[in-house]
């Protein structure tokens, strides 16, 4: 059987455990501060280069490679689930070869947490064979973005500029609208999409048996919520951190930062509704933003001293006012 006939038989089997709705796209490629550049208050420039041969493990099905950003792959009997391809290209072909190492053989899947260019711009460095996979709603967010986010960070560092040149996004083999779940052959991959958070198009997985969650930006360990452009929305990541801890989850593999165990989802979660309630609070009692901001950050730093770095929330109080007029 051919790769592309091979590619194509996998598609297909994979829509017998479509939840919601899905939409096939032809599978050609179409056009479109420091290195690594850190959102705020996430600390240092971080490399942006994907190091080889430095897979740790996290569960029994799932590995990541720490790094800017984390990747994650979900290994099972049959295919693995790559999540997210580093910057560029060459990051790409980087993780596609620690992917082969992992499970060889194997059909290989790749999905994108966000369309920011460290999580989906290196999909041209994997095999045509991969099955890309991603939400129908972050797909239109990044056909709609036009490459400005690229051109953002290819304007960061002479590293990105070279990392990002000429470079080209493929097409989904899959769109799905809200829920997909892909078996990989003992072990079940669910990619879910909730609204907008850190980007429209947010999308989560969680893989069982492991019980393990891959959340993108939305989950962090201690690190406050990045919200960068006119998309993001503060309340409803609020919410869904709130759904999200009924999940049982045990491991948690964020995009940025260290690895945690299902408590970073709760930990995350009461300092955000606990900000939300305090910014409403003062609004309510004529406080500028500017001022609740001054206020809730003197007060968090005494109340989660264990947090590395809590600069970042007079911002969200922003967000907070700005989304509760």
């Amino acid at each position: 059987m051919t790769p592309r006939a091979e590619k194509i038989r996998n598609v297909a089997a994979v829509t017998l455990l479509l939840v919601a709705g899905i939409v096939f796209t032809p599978s050609t490629p179409a056009r479109a501060p420091q290195a690594g550049a850190p959102p705020a208050g996430r600390g240092p420039a971080a490399d942006p280069m994907i190091p080889e041969n430095s897979v740790t493990k996290v569960s029994d099905h799932v590995y990541a490679i720490v790094a800017f950003p984390n990747i994650g792959f979900v290994v099972g009997d049959r295919s693995i689930l790559v999540v997210d391809t580093g910057l560029g290209p060459r990051n790409g072909a980087i993780v596609a070869k620690e992917a082969t190492k992992l499970a060889p053989n194997h059909t290989m899947y790749l999905t994108t947490t966000h369309f920011h260019p460290e999580h989906a711009a290196g999909d041209e460095g994997f095999p045509p064979s991969a099955i890309l996979v991603r939400p129908a709603v972050q797909q239109k967010e990044l056909e709609d973005d036009q490459n400005a986010m690229v051109n953002r960070f290819s304007g960061m560092s002479a590293q990105n500029k070279e990392l990002l040149q000429d470079v080209k996004f493929r097409k989904p083999d899959i769109l799905f609208e809200k829920e997909l779940t892909l078996d990989l052959g003992g072990v079940t991959a669910r990619l879910f999409w909730m609204g907008a958070a850190h980007t429209l198009g947010d999308e989560m997985i969680f893989v069982e048996p492991d019980k393990t969650l891959i959340p993108g930006d939305i989950v962090m360990n201690k690190t406050l919520p990045n919200l960068p452009g006119s998309n993001a929305r503060l309340n409803n990541w609020i919410t869904i951190l709130g759904q999200l801890r009924s999940l049982g989850a045990l491991h948690v593999l964020p995009d940025h930062g260290a690895l945690g165990d299902g408590s970073v989802i709760g930990q995350e979660y009461d300092l955000l509704s606990a900000l939300q309630s305090r910014a409403l609070e003062l609004k309510r009692r004529g406080k500028s933003a500017s001022e609740a901001g001054q206020t809730v950050l003197a007060e968090f730093k005494i109340k989660y001293a264990d947090w590395p770095n809590l600069n970042g929330i007079p911002g969200l109080v922003n967000h907070v006012y700005s989304e509760n007029p």
